[in-house]
């Protein structure tokens, strides 16, 4: 199983080095958008800053999960199939999906911080809603580009399947990084962290026993 996980993991990093489509579209919609942020608002509270962040994040993460199972091809799947379990399969592209969901997140992060100013006073709490949101939003937009992409209509299902399961997670996260924004007490910062490491426990494991699943059809 590990070396299943393995070989996929480089097949996943090796293509999209070849490629960079994904890679390079992200940076391109990060700078657009963050610098569209600037020229509208040139100044804002920190209350705002915080909210339009993880929403720039969030359609980041639509576009850049949801391509995950979309874009493979049917005989490409049905040679999966033959070749390795489905939860070796979910579990690469999980973690794949993770690491690109941190990277954008840092990337967002410095461009926005470098535009919009840094008004965060708690930046390791801060880094930790944005490795915990990387985990939530990864798994979760990696399990509905597995649902999606079983029907005709995948890009337009995606972003309605993705409010109900996403927005927990959000609002968690909005919570959090406000907290560290603010530079509240540890204690009061803390059970959000928890709420949101366990909700990302949750999604990972939906993930995980719900994909054979759909992998059979």
């Amino acid at each position: 199983m590990f070396n299943t996980i393995q070989n996929l993991l480089v097949k996943e990093f090796t293509l999209e080095w070849r490629n960079r489509y994904a890679f390079n579209g992200i940076v391109v919609y990060s700078l657009i958008t963050v610098f569209t942020a600037f020229i509208a608002f040139k100044e804002v509270s920190p209350e705002t800053w915080n909210a339009l962040f993880w929403v720039i994040l969030l359609f980041a993460a639509i576009i850049t999960v949801s391509k995950s199972f979309m874009q493979e091809a049917r005989g490409r799947q049905l040679y999966y199939y033959t070749i390795a379990s489905p939860v070796a399969v979910i579990i690469s592209k999980v973690i794949y999906n993770i690491c690109f969901m941190l990277f954008v997140c840092l990337l967002c992060y410095a461009t926005y911080s470098w535009f919009l100013g840094n008004p965060v006073i708690r930046r390791g709490y801060f880094i930790t809603a944005l490795v915990l949101g990387s985990v939530s939003m990864g798994a979760a937009f990696t399990l509905l580009s597995a649902l999606a992409s079983k029907t005709n209509s995948g890009a337009l299902l995606m972003p309605v399947l993705s409010i109900p399961i996403i927005f927990p997670c959000i609002m968690v996260l909005i919570k959090l990084s406000k907290g560290a924004v603010d530079g509240l007490d540890p204690s009061i910062i803390m059970p959000n962290v928890m709420v949101l490491g366990a909700l990302c426990v949750m999604l990972v494991a939906l993930a995980i026993i719900l994909f054979p699943l759909i992998w059979k059809e």
